[in-house]
C-alpha cells in the first residue's frame, strides 16, 4: 500500500506540473495555415468545461476533469521531455470524448506528462469537436481525420526544428481518440482534403499507433471491424489496451481490430484487463489496468522507439 501511495503521489505531482511539463510553457501552433477544410466556424466560441459525473460501472476515473469543446481552430500543444531523457520520439495525443468533446486533462495533459517521463515528446492534438450537423451521429466524424493527417505532416515538417526524429512520430488516442489514431495509421493512402501548402507533400503515416479503450472500430451487429477500415500494406505497428468490463466501448472493438491487423501481417499487441471499465487514462490505481503504460513503454522500447539518447563523447 505504501508503494502504491508513493506511485500515486509521484504521478499526480508529475501531472499537476501538468500542463507545465518542464520549465517553459508548452509551444502551441495552429494545425492549418488558414481556415480548416470544410470549417464553417459558426458553432460558438471554444470553451472549457468540466466532464459529467459518472459512476464506477461506467468509468475508472469518476471525478470530474476538464474538457475542451467548440473547437474550430485545431492546434498542437507540444511538451518536451528533459534533455537528458529525450529519445527523439514524438507522440501525437488524441483525447477522447465521442467526437463531441476532448477530455483535455485526463487524456491530454496527463498523457503528455507520462510520455515525457519515458523520454518522448507529447503533442496534444486539439481536433475539431463537436460533430457538425452534416456528420452522422453514432459514426466517426470526418473532420478530425483531416486534422490528424495534417498534424502528422506538420510535426514531420518541424522535426529538425523541434528535435524529433522524422521516422519516430507516433500517435496515442483514447476512446474516440483511439479510433482517430488507428484511422490515421490505416488511412495514410487516403486523401481527405485538398493540399494547402508544401507541408501536405509530406507523408501523413505515423510510425506507430496506440489505441486505448478505442471506440468505432467494430462493425454494428457484426463480429468484424467497421467497414470504413481498410488495412493497407505498410500499416505501422499498433498497440491496443482495453477494459474487459467497458460498457461505453466494449473490448470487442480492440479485439477485432487486433485480429484484423494480425491477419494483415501488421505487428500488433493487445492487452485486455478483466473488470476494468472505460476512461482509465494513465492514472495509477490499484487496478491492473493502470499498468498498461508500463506494458506500452516496454513495447515502444522493443520496437526501437525509446532508445536512450546518445551520450556525449
Amino acid at each position: 500500500m505504501m508503494r502504491f501511495m508513493l506511485m500515486v503521489s509521484l504521478v499526480i505531482g508529475m501531472c499537476g506540473a501538468g500542463s507545465v511539463v518542464g520549465a517553459d510553457k508548452p509551444l502551441v501552433v495552429e494545425v492549418w495555415p488558414g481556415k480548416a477544410p470544410e470549417e464553417t466556424g459558426n458553432i460558438g466560441a471554444e470553451m472549457v468545461r468540466m466532464s459529467p459525473k459518472l459512476d464506477r460501472k461506467q468509468v475508472e476515473v469518476t471525478e470530474q476533469t476538464r474538457l475542451v469543446t467548440n473547437v474550430t481552430k485545431p492546434t498542437l500543444t507540444i511538451y518536451r521531455p528533459a534533455k537528458d531523457k529525450d529519445t527523439g520520439t514524438a507522440v501525437l495525443i488524441c483525447p477522447g470524448g465521442g467526437y463531441w468533446d476532448l477530455y483535455w486533462q485526463l487524456e491530454g495533459e496527463e498523457v503528455a506528462a507520462w510520455l515525457n517521463s519515458i523520454g518522448a515528446t507529447g503533442i496534444i492534438l486539439k481536433y475539431r469537436v463537436p460533430r457538425r450537423p452534416d456528420e452522422i451521429k453514432g459514426e466517426p466524424a470526418r473532420r478530425p481525420l483531416q486534422d490528424a493527417q495534417r498534424a502528422v505532416r506538420l510535426v514531420r515538417s518541424k522535426a529538425a526544428e523541434w528535435g524529433i526524429h522524422p521516422d519516430q512520430i507516433g500517435m496515442v488516442g483514447f476512446s474516440a481518440g483511439g479510433h482517430l489514431a488507428i484511422a490515421t495509421a490505416t488511412s495514410f493512402e487516403q486523401k481527405t482534403y485538398e493540399p494547402v501548402d508544401d507541408v501536405d507533400k509530406i507523408s501523413c503515416r505515423p510510425d506507430f499507433a496506440i489505441g486505448v479503450y478505442s471506440g468505432y472500430l467494430k462493425a454494428k451487429d457484426k463480429d468484424e471491424i467497421a467497414p470504413s477500415f481498410h488495412i493497407p500494406a505498410g500499416t505501422p505497428p499498433v498497440f491496443l489496451a482495453h477494459g474487459g468490463a467497458d460498457i461505453i466501448s466494449p473490448p470487442e472493438h480492440s479485439v477485432l481490430m487486433y485480429l484484423a491487423l494480425r491477419k494483415a501481417g501488421v505487428p500488433a499487441e493487445l492487452h485486455v484487463y478483466a473488470t476494468a471499465a472505460h476512461d482509465f487514462g494513465v492514472r495509477p490505481s490499484d487496478h491492473p489496468c493502470s499498468m498498461w503504460t508500463q506494458a506500452c513503454a516496454n513495447w515502444l522500447r522493443h520496437q526501437g522507439f525509446l532508445k536512450p539518447p546518445a551520450q556525449p563523447q
